[in-house]
């Protein structure tokens, strides 16, 4: 594998720099620097100038809007983004449903949703995990009836990321009561206006509204909204769920964080001299980027193989080694963020909904402690990293 990006590749990481430093709104990467979560019309604006620059569904096939760049120049598109930072594209649209339906959708499907997800027209949200199916998802008990033109669709879905901005969720629905597990389930695209359908929030531990319960009450979906064939959804959802899995490594991301523990720690003083002099504070901060670094090079080999291997239409299973080392590398940031602001972290936050308590100062630390609690769940989603040693043991072990 070659180590160092080649000419071209370097210009065109300069160009892809030089196009967020001049078009990412400053309050929004101020947002992103200080751990504060982006509202909808955020991620909105920055969508479309993606998609004005051609830019917002970057891994896509041409025919669909994509960039025909190969997978060296995502990778570097994807990191750069993170480590600017700039948001990345709503993920639930362009990396998860978006290619399930250019993979396995019907040609009126690709033409109805796929200009609209690139452009942020539609805002979808993932109705995968229930109340009794987590990362046991195949029990999913929501079920589908088929009923002439149309599904009724009863059921619940939770953990339902930005749920309150959707206008469609794509959901796995058990259609077949008398097959296996695996076997007996469907992926539905439904329209979040269609009666019947309930949001409720789930206040997380940091006090925003980043989840919900979505219930669905004798819910019309047309058949045309099935994608692939009933009971096959099964083999779209571990498609889907292998590009989460690749992309929840976020090394770009954990970069730009770690310089910003590096940045406040030179600021917060301990014994008398800034908390990065510190020889057991670097020792710790050095062993995460060391992790870092190992993990930063285990997704170029899986760069590097996709790029030899083509498009397959099948997830590599190493995106579960990325999946696993990602989420603790982004874990082990926020807990050091949490020792550089010590008791400047007590877990105010000025979004918290019903605080009554003044904001310790200074203010950068603000969002220290509620984004150390609210990434305890970055190794349960996208199949928790317990699922994903198993995978490996399977998939890449043979065991």
């Amino acid at each position: 594998m070659e180590l160092r990006f080649t000419p071209e590749e370097l210009a065109f990481r300069d160009e892809v720099r030089a196009f967020f430093a001049e078009n990412v709104p400053d309050e929004t990467r101020a947002k992103m620097s200080e751990g504060e979560h982006l509202d909808k019309d955020d991620m909105v604006e920055w969508t479309r100038i993606l998609n004005d620059k051609g830019w917002a569904v970057p891994h896509w096939p041409e025919e669909y809007g994509g960039t025909g760049w190969d997978p060296m120049r995502q990778y570097i598109f994807l990191e750069e983004l993170q480590r600017y930072p700039a948001p990345s594209p709503l993920p639930f649209g362009v990396n998860m449903v978006g290619p399930v339906i250019y993979t396995f959708g019907n040609e009126e499907q690709k033409k109805r949703f796929l200009p609209r997800i690139a452009n942020l027209d539609d805002w979808w949200c993932q109705g995968f995990s229930e109340p009794g199916a987590g990362s046991d998802l195949a029990s999913l008990k929501t079920r589908a009836v088929r009923d002439g033109d149309h599904y009724i669709v009863n059921g619940q879905k939770t953990w339902t990321t930005l749920a309150q901005y959707a206008d469609w969720i794509f959901c796995l629905v058990r259609t077949d009561t008398e097959a296996k597990k695996q076997e007996g389930i469907s992926f539905l695209l439904i329209d979040m206006n269609t009666p019947g359908i309930e949001v409720r929030p789930i206040i997380t531990i940091d006090g925003g509204r980043e989840v919900n319960e979505v219930f669905l009450t004798d819910v019309k979906v047309p058949v045309e909204n099935l994608v692939g064939q009933e009971n096959k959804g099964w083999d779209y959802a571990k498609f889907l769920l292998g590009n989460e899995r690749t992309n929840i490594a976020r090394v770009g991301m954990s970069k730009q964080r770690i310089a910003r523990v590096r940045e406040l720690a030179a600021k917060e003083m301990s014994g008398g001299r800034p908390l990065i002099e510190d020889p057991r504070f670097r020792e710790k901060l050095s062993s995460i980027e060391i992790d870092l670094k190992a993990l930063e090079l285990t997704q170029l080999r899986v760069v590097a193989a996709d790029a030899k291997r083509g498009n397959t239409g099948r997830p590599d299973p190493a995106s579960s080694i990325l999946k696993i080392k990602g989420s603790e590398i982004q874990q082990g940031i926020t807990h050091l963020l949490m020792q550089v602001m010590g008791p400047h972290a007590l877990p105010y936050h000025e979004d918290i909904e019903g605080s009554n308590e003044p904001p310790i100062e200074p203010d950068y630390a603000g969002s220290a402690a509620p984004g150390y609690f609210n990434y305890r769940k970055v190794s349960i989603y996208g199949g928790s990293n317990e699922i994903q040693k198993n995978i490996i043991a399977k998939a890449v072990l043979g065991l």
